[in-house]
């Protein structure tokens, strides 16, 4: 019997012929939830890291993501022909996402000011960003090639229209790897309110190795789901079960041992067991102070489901995760009526722990090595919707970056007289992916995988001409 591994049934048998099938199941449960959710890579198993290109400005990322296109004239891009002219026609070609509801020039009705010693004009809605001006890099020309939500998220997220491609989460994890074996190095921290538009979609591996994919942590009580040991099982116990299923999980992989989703799916297993001391550790508030949960707003019914999270990004981080992002549920800044009550909702909910985020970040010394991240996917058009609304726009957007390698009090590009177009020193959504992996010590170009054939990419630099710009960059 020099084989005897060879007689051992698969996993699917055994569990199927133990407990009246009750193991089978929980198996089929298990693998459900995975492939909704797979965890990035913290084992032998998984497929290893690249590695740098050249020294890194950052090795890790928060992208805090403002899903609908939060409206850059009324936020980050003052433009006082549009006051001077509010009401007026647009004179000119405009691009219309709903040309039926097209009306006339709209003015902000929220007042702009230089703040900090940068002299950067925000909006008055923005009070606590104000205090973090000289920290930021404040980019007023970012353009995209969508107005449609779904693409323009995929242009964001993964450089392409289409689905089904890696989000540059992905690609940055697969680039650099993770730093602590017991957490994911990609996570997501959702929304109590719901999934944003495109759901799990914003954070998938695409065809990269399955390993690859952003872990959701859900708000409440369970994160993460089926990882508590159940009720009634010992230490012991529930040691020899691991011990076992492991057993079976690498005598599984050998006979498939070109399977990325099943080396992945046997790695979330094994992270799981580490995680279920880890995860409540880095998720417990009460280790904070009462001046750092003030900070993020914990004592404010309206910032306090934001700043926990903006917070659970920052121990996220400090414990080695590599990259953290925050959603919200469905589109909320999709200002197409109510553009001025929807803002100041927006911003009373966000700003102060989005500002808190990077001041707690500097002041623990950790800024300087992670990129936090604010934006959405395009910006809103000079003219009215309807009465009070603002339609969607490809060609003007406004996001801030802090940290990272980032230079700080900096403001880039510009706009045309009613922020419509960018027409001074543009990025693309393609440029701001090859800049963004620049600062983390990796080359878009040589930051590739093999797929149908041909070296894929998250820029694709034969069809998006993507350019590294290094005004950004300290």
């Amino acid at each position: 019997m020099h084989c005897a591994e060879h007689f051992l049934p698969n996993r699917r048998a055994f569990l199927s012929y133990s407990a009246g099938n009750l193991g089978g199941l929980a198996l089929a449960h298990l693998l459900n939830q995975e492939r909704a959710s797979a965890a990035p890579l913290g084992s032998s198993s998984s497929p290893l890291a690249l590695g740098t290109h050249h020294p890194a400005r950052a090795d890790a990322v928060i992208s805090l993501f403002q899903h609908g296109g939060p409206s850059q004239m009324d936020l980050f891009d003052p433009k006082p022909e549009l006051t001077k002219y509010d009401g007026k026609p647009y004179e000119g070609d405009l691009e219309i996402h709903f040309p039926g509801q097209k009306g006339n020039l709209l003015a902000s009705p929220f007042k702009f000011e230089p703040r900090g010693e940068s002299g950067i004009e925000l909006s008055d809605l923005l009070p606590h960003t104000a205090t973090i001006v000289d920290d930021l890099t404040l980019i007023r020309s970012v353009t995209t090639e969508s107005v449609d939500h779904e693409s323009a998220l995929r242009l964001i997220h993964s450089g392409k229209f289409q689905a089904g491609y890696p989000t540059w989460g992905s690609w940055v994890t697969y680039g650099l790897g993770t730093v602590n074996q017991n957490l994911p190095a990609y996570v997501v921290l959702t929304d109590p309110g719901g999934m944003p538009v495109d759901s799990v979609r914003n954070w998938t591996a695409g065809w990269l190795p399955a390993a690859y994919q952003g872990t959701a942590f859900r708000p409440g009580a369970t994160p993460v789901p089926n990882l508590a040991t159940p009720a009634g099982i010992t230490p012991g116990a529930r040691a020899r079960q691991l011990e076992l299923l492991e057993s079976l999980n690498k005598t599984h992989l050998r006979s498939y041992p070109n399977n990325t989703e099943l080396a992945a799916r046997i790695n979330n297993f094994e992270i799981a067991a580490r995680m279920q001391a880890t995860v409540p550790e880095a998720l417990d508030l009460s280790q904070e102070t009462e001046a750092t949960k003030s900070m993020y707003g914990l004592d404010n019914p309206a910032t306090a489901e934001y700043g926990t999270r903006c917070l659970i990004a920052r121990r996220l981080v400090e414990r080695g995760v590599r990259f953290v992002q925050l959603f919200l549920a469905g589109q909320p800044w999709d200002t197409h009526s109510n553009n001025a009550a929807t803002l100041k909702s927006l911003c009373a909910r966000s700003d102060q722990p989005s500002a808190a985020l990077v001041r707690d970040l500097k002041q623990r010394g950790l800024l300087d090595r992670t990129i936090v991240m604010w934006g959405g996917e395009f910006g809103r058009l000079p003219v009215s919707q309807g009465k009070d609304g603002r339609d969607h726009n490809r060609h003007a957007n406004s996001l801030w970056l802090a940290g990272g390698g980032f230079k700080a009090g900096y403001c880039h590009g510009q706009t045309d007289d009613f922020s419509y177009k960018a027409v001074q020193d543009v990025v693309t959504v393609h440029d701001l992916h090859a800049t963004l992996l620049h600062a983390l010590g990796l080359d878009h170009k040589k930051l590739t995988y093999p797929h149908d054939g041909l070296p894929g990419s998250l820029t694709d630099i034969a069809i998006t001409k993507a350019e590294l710009e290094p005004r950004l960059l300290r």
